[in-house]
């Protein structure tokens, strides 16, 4: 009897129904109710054997895949608006998306991508020791996204292979634990997660936090050449490059490490290890709670009322990649802070793509590049939907910002490795 149900089940997946051969999920702003949710929606439909097309500007960047009454039945439990329509429908968007005279395209979603959110062992099953929460896992669980976690020994032996998209939460991987010395250095939370962290190193063979960092690093980059896709936000996007420039050096302070830093830390950087960024000075103050100068933040002239970033618009048909990570509802994002905000474009390379950016302030708030046969992104910032989220502050409720453009552009990132591979045209 259960195999007879599986089948029946699996046949509901592959007929459609007599009122319309296709869903589509609109994406613009007038007509969705749940954008978030809607990736949730497409990812489920991914998840249980069906392609799915991703409509690239084509009403805020719709999805579409064959109905029938389970999806939609889904998508009324979730609150996630749809239209049903005729093949011949479909096909008349598609021949609209087709021209070469508007700047749209048609990208099919295969296979729904195997996530892992590197995060802290006792960040995991409701042992919660850092007094914050991560952006990412939070728009997961909203969507309802599987994705499994893993820290230093998953990656050590050889995890990520397992997986198509790595996110990396809020981490310092210089080893100076997030430089909340000055702050924090009296508070339990603080002194747990030093303990934790040595003890960490220690097992793996270790003598330095910074040390184990930086074998991490290493396998991380490793994954992304092989291949893998990288997500990063806040402080995990600057400290990873900067571990990357400093291999071999030591660049933590006393407080840190238990001894001093190597004064000539800076004349001995290798920014060709780099992602992202070049040329920048470490912070000469081991007590400041900034790493270096790629962070826009101390001086950074900008009212919040007019913190905006713009992002780029793309040619959906020649650069599809970056056009799948900027597709929203808007083009102006309102701007948000977090460890690590904005990066001054003085320091980024010149071959990283920006995708979006506030350009009175000189800085870029989210850009991407490409290493190996992998690709890796950075989004500076902490929480798109809490402007300035401090230290024990409660996590933000998502049901309150079900169309929240900062979002969106994570779960773009979510989806993009589903894409069937397009040959770039050059």
């Amino acid at each position: 009897m259960k195999k007879i149900w599986i089948l029946a089940i699996g046949l509901l997946f592959l007929l459609p129904t007599a009122r319309g051969a296709y869903m589509l999920l609109p994406m613009d702003p007038e007509t969705q109710t749940d954008h978030l949710k809607a990736y949730g929606i497409t990812y489920w439909v991914l998840e249980n054997g069906v392609e799915a097309w991703w409509l690239l500007n084509y009403r805020g960047g719709s999805f579409a895949f064959r109905h029938n009454v389970i999806f939609e039945k889904e998508c009324k439990t979730r609150g996630v608006a749809f239209e049903i329509i005729p093949d011949a429908a479909f096909n008349q968007i598609l021949a609209e998306i087709s021209d070469p005279e508007v700047n749209m395209d048609a990208i099919k979603l295969e296979k729904a991508p195997k996530i892992a959110v590197y995060t802290p062992d006792f960040n995991q099953k409701g042992e919660k020791i850092q007094p914050w929460d991560d952006a990412v896992t939070l728009v997961l669980t909203y969507a309802e996204i599987p994705y499994e976690t893993l820290y230093d020994n998953e990656v050590l032996s050889d995890r990520l292979a397992e997986y198509d998209w790595l996110h990396l939460h809020h981490e310092d991987f210089t080893g100076q634990f997030g430089r909340f010395y000055n702050s924090y250095q009296n508070f339990p939370w603080y002194k747990e997660h030093v303990a934790r962290m040595e003890e960490l190193a220690h097992k793996n063979g270790f003598e330095k936090v910074s040390q184990l960092k930086m074998a991490v690093v290493e396998k991380i980059r490793e994954y992304v050449i092989g291949g893998g896709f990288m997500f990063a936000m806040c402080s995990a996007t600057d400290t990873y490059d900067i571990a990357l420039a400093a291999e071999g050096i030591d660049i933590c302070a006393v407080y840190y490490d238990g001894d001093p830093a190597d004064p000539n830390a800076q004349d001995k950087l290798n920014f060709t290890n780099c992602f992202a960024f070049q040329n920048f000075d470490l912070s000469k103050n081991p007590l400041e709670y900034e790493f270096s100068s790629i962070d826009n933040n101390f001086g950074r002239n900008v009212p919040p009322e007019q913190d905006y970033f713009t992002l780029f618009d793309f040619s959906a048909k020649w650069d599809p990649i970056p056009t799948m990570l900027t597709q929203n509802h808007t083009r102006t994002v309102k701007g948000f802070m977090g460890q690590t905000t904005a990066f001054r474009n003085a320091y980024i390379k010149p071959n990283v793509l920006i995708l979006g950016e506030n350009k009175p302030a000189g800085e870029a708030r989210y850009i991407h590049g490409t290493m190996g046969e992998g690709t890796w992104t950075f989004y500076g910032g902490h929480d798109p939907e809490d402007y300035r989220h401090f230290v024990n502050d409660p996590e933000t409720d998502l049901s309150l910002h079900p169309n929240s453009p900062g979002y969106r552009l994570i779960l773009d990132n979510v989806l993009f490795p589903a894409a069937k591979k397009k040959k770039q045209k050059t």
